[in-house]
């Protein structure tokens, strides 16, 4: 796009040009029913139109490239060219050119310039041309000041600026979830699911070339967007990985604290580190864009001082028919010992079997025991397990725990 001309005071005139790939070509269908006038003239022209295409002319899109018509749209992560041009319009030599290409954002100034180096001399109808290229990282409004300063004939010395604004757009809406697994017994080894919806808020489709998460030094992850299909590793969303404008598309990915951090007990607390995003997409003829997130962050689960967990529990159980299920007690705190007991309370449908108020002993810190409990339901279908009451005898503090799992209840008929 030629942006503007320098005055005509000045002996150099200034030309800038985004760099952009061609679009395709559209085509205007222009048809009538075949008893109007003009018959099948309107078909017949468009069927001889070398920008049609063959056997679909009356499809808007064209076969032809052509070249952009104006500055375009620019996004956060693509890349921005553009070409400057000084031209000698004068009849004198002009000596010492220097061109200076910044660009201006919100928060910085940035040097673009190929080259810091003067030019020597310019002769007439001679041209000094540059190659800008800058990966756009920030969103808003974004000034290109182009610089020129030269010496005349007479050791004049000259100098003028030119300013060109472009918005940057946002091409995606990116919204992150975490869910918290419990797969292990200690709270620190439970695995972290993390959902990202993508977005494409753009007028055109996207080919999404890429979308993985890199974690932090804490975790490894593994992503759970591709199926086994006959020994091949093939995408849930398929072969063609296009995200349409407006369309929002999820990816899941499963991280899990390292080894060594997990055997710290405490090192993975309150607010953690995850690992950021990083996606990569094409448009169009095959512009690339790319982005990466800011470092995610998560609110590791608290549990208090006391965790309780189930180690066991059957899926499936007969109607007034005792069971097992295996608990575990996880001494949270690093400092202090507990001295428990163990209270079991009834529910209208679950009843435990056994001594409530039962001393457990001391527990030391970071340390867990194990209890096998029974009970039995005296109702059917889906029934929660509820009722535990623990009390620190030191600190005459009880914990209570309800819903901590469900069996399915079944008659034994």
């Amino acid at each position: 796009m030629d942006v503007t001309q320098a005055k005509q005071e000045h002996l150099l005139a200034l030309k800038v040009m985004r760099l952009t790939k061609p679009t395709l070509f559209t085509n205007i269908p222009v048809t009538c029913e075949e008893r109007d006038l003009p018959g099948d003239l309107f078909n017949q022209l468009m069927k001889d139109d070398p920008s049609t295409v063959k056997g679909a002319e009356t499809l808007m899109l064209g076969e032809m490239l052509t070249l952009p018509q104006n500055f375009g749209n620019i996004f956060l992560g693509e890349t921005f060219s553009s070409y400057i041009s000084v031209h000698n319009d004068s009849q004198q030599v002009v000596k010492d050119i220097l061109v200076k290409a910044d660009l201006q954002t919100s928060s910085q100034r940035l040097n673009l310039s190929a080259s810091s180096a003067a030019v020597a001399e310019l002769k007439q109808d001679c041209c000094i041309d540059d190659v800008i290229h800058h990966e756009v990282k920030e969103i808003g409004t974004h000034i290109l000041v182009c610089a020129v300063s030269y010496t005349t004939q007479t050791g004049e010395k000259m100098y003028f600026r030119k300013f060109f604004k472009f918005q940057v757009l946002k091409p995606l809406d990116v919204k992150t979830k975490f869910y918290n697994a419990e797969s292990d017994l200690s709270s620190v080894t439970d695995e972290v699911f993390l959902e990202a919806q993508i977005q494409n808020i753009t007028s055109s489709p996207m080919f999404m070339e890429k979308v993985s998460l890199e974690p932090s030094i804490m975790y490894n992850v593994a992503e759970l967007n591709t199926v086994n299909h006959g020994g091949d590793s093939v995408s849930t969303f398929g072969t063609r990985t296009y995200l349409q404008p407006m369309d929002t598309r999820q990816y899941l990915y499963c991280l899990k604290p390292k080894q060594e951090f997990s055997e710290k007990v405490g090192v993975i607390k309150g607010v953690t580190v995850i690992g950021k995003l990083d996606i990569v997409w094409k448009t169009n003829l095959g512009e690339r864009g790319r982005l990466q997130t800011s470092q995610l962050q998560r609110m590791a689960p608290g549990y208090g001082d006391v965790r309780l967990s189930l180690e066991t529990i059957p899926d499936t159980v007969g109607l007034e028919e005792p069971f097992n299920i295996t608990c575990k007690i996880t001494n949270c705190s690093s400092e202090r010992t507990m001295d428990l007991v163990l209270e079991m309370c009834n529910t209208n449908s679950i009843h435990w079997c056994g001594v409530s108020g039962r001393q457990l002993g001391k527990l030391h810190p970071t340390s867990s025991l194990y209890l096998t409990l029974t009970l039995l339901s005296s109702v059917q279908g889906l029934q929660s397990v509820s009722g535990l009451r623990l009390t620190d005898t030191f600190l005459k503090r009880t914990y209570e725990y309800d819903d901590i799992a469900q069996v399915c209840v079944v008659s034994s008929k």
